[in-house]
């Protein structure tokens, strides 16, 4: 007998097939249901032990907390507290300033990193010499040591306000920190306001505009002089017109310490300096790589054009390398976000230490104020990781990929 008279006739294989795959389908529908009765069991057991614990130690659930007075108080806020306000507030105040010290070390981070990677890559052998030098002693010493270097073997060695190192007698630097003159508005400070958002969007806007431009027609428009109108020009016709915007609060020595003026606590300064630096050398690793991805014949072909080394680099290298760049430049950023967490080490008021350490320790709230705490951290993640997509995308379609 034939190999083809012993096959099945199609119909009947076409039925074999249909019955082998709907048992395998139920099969692998039971294992999904069973799998997510296991984690439904243990989310219920883990929620009723926590319960049965909180009840035993007369502890109350829920979020009522963050309506009560928090009696304490905050060594920098960007917004108004007091001891007397809520929890809820302290939550506010420890996540503004998260931001602001994580948005601060993204971007000197990634100033410093492309500077660095720019000078490994520099023929210049001093410039190349001292930017390895950076990359290996501060991508290889932990960044909790790093930040207590900053902070107690550099800013607390600084004297004290009485003799504090005057900057112009405008400025005055201290153990205590960095008390700037504190600007105050006037009348004519919205009108300024308004014209110096139009100048950056029409600067925006223009830069884009000469970069298609030359991309396209190969066309190189001068816009400095435009810029130079917009971002100077305009704001200082409208000042002109309404007034000045503003004036200055001078800081003065009063007593042992400086009344008036805007004060930037050594804590703050500490951290950024160490998440920026620590940051910065590994993304100046990431972006020399990106850079030597790109085929050197790029260079050659900038040359050829008679293009200067840094044009070359900023209008074609750069551009190209970004797509190997912004995904491990991205897990940077998440990082350095997460690494700020480190604050509590040096009393800075970040989420972690006002709200999961201070506020925790007084309510006895570990499950809501961790929980609130993970999310919180989890969200900015995400939203980090959203806007990095969407640039990376961008890039990939003006190049084309």
């Amino acid at each position: 007998m034939s190999t083809e008279a012993r096959k099945p006739p199609p119909q009947i294989a076409l039925k074999l097939r249909r019955a082998l795959g709907g048992k395998a389908g139920w099969n692998g529908v039971a294992v999904q249901l069973a799998f997510a009765a296991i984690l439904g069991w243990m989310a219920y057991e883990i929620i009723s032990n926590a319960r049965a614990n909180l009840e035993n130690q007369h502890i109350a659930a829920g979020f009522g907390f963050l309506r009560n007075n928090a009696g304490f108080d905050v060594n920098q806020t960007l917004i108004p507290y007091t001891g007397s306000d809520t929890f809820l507030r302290v939550f506010v105040v420890g996540l503004l300033n998260t931001l602001v010290v994580s948005v601060v070390g993204i971007v000197f981070a990634t100033v410093i990193g492309f500077i660095v990677a720019l000078c490994r890559l520099s023929p210049n052998w001093l410039l190349s010499r001292v930017g390895e030098i950076y990359v290996e002693i501060i991508r290889n010493l932990p960044l909790l040591f790093q930040l207590l270097f900053w902070y107690l073997a550099v800013l607390a060695a600084l004297p004290n306000p009485r003799q504090s190192i005057s900057l112009l007698g405008i400025a005055f630097i201290s153990n205590r920190g960095l008390v700037v003159p504190s600007p105050i508005g006037e009348s004519g400070f919205v009108p300024f306001l308004a014209v110096l958002a139009f100048g950056i969007v029409a600067s925006l806007a223009l830069r884009i505009y000469a970069r298609r431009a030359l991309y396209q027609y190969g066309h190189m428009i001068r816009i400095w002089p435009y810029l130079l109108a917009l971002l100077f020009g305009l704001p200082l016709v409208t000042m002109l017109i309404f007034g000045l915007p503003f004036t200055f609060e001078l800081p003065q020595l009063k007593g042992f310490n400086f009344a008036g003026g805007s004060r930037i606590i050594p804590e703050f300064v500490a951290l950024a300096v160490a998440l920026s630096t620590y940051t910065a050398a590994f993304i100046a690793e990431i972006v020399r790589a990106g850079i030597l991805s790109v085929h050197k014949g790029q260079m050659e072909a900038g040359s050829s054009l008679g293009l200067s080394r840094g044009t070359t680099l900023r209008l074609i290298v750069v551009p190209q390398a970004m797509r190997v760049i912004v995904p491990p430049l991205t897990n940077q950023y998440l990082n350095l976000t997460k690494n700020s967490s480190l604050a509590v080490g040096i009393g800075y008021p970040d989420l972690v230490s006002v709200f999961a350490g201070t506020s925790l320790s007084q309510t006895g709230q570990a499950i809501e104020i961790i929980a609130m705490t993970m999310a919180v951290y989890l969200l900015i993640s995400l939203f980090t990781s959203a806007v990095m997509s969407v640039y990376g995308w961008r890039i990939n379609r003006s190049l084309g990929a």
